[in-house]
């Protein structure tokens, strides 16, 4: 027969806080590789697409 045990294991708040500041920095990084894809891709369709996701969004880009 077994015995029941109650295992304990919390995060400490910094690693939690290191975790989330990894994951918005990625997030950025992201978000600025595919800015600059977009912005300075010489593929015809991706810069219209984003050109008519920003006039769709009231965005103005020119």
């Amino acid at each position: 027969m077994s015995t029941p045990y109650i295992v304990s294991s919390s995060a400490p708040i910094a690693t939690a806080s290191a975790t989330r500041l990894l994951q918005s920095a990625i997030a950025v990084c992201l978000g600025l590789m595919i800015v600059g894809f977009v912005g300075f891709s010489h593929i015809e369709v991706v810069h219209n697409a984003a050109h008519d996701t920003r006039h769709a969004n009231a965005f103005p880009c020119h």
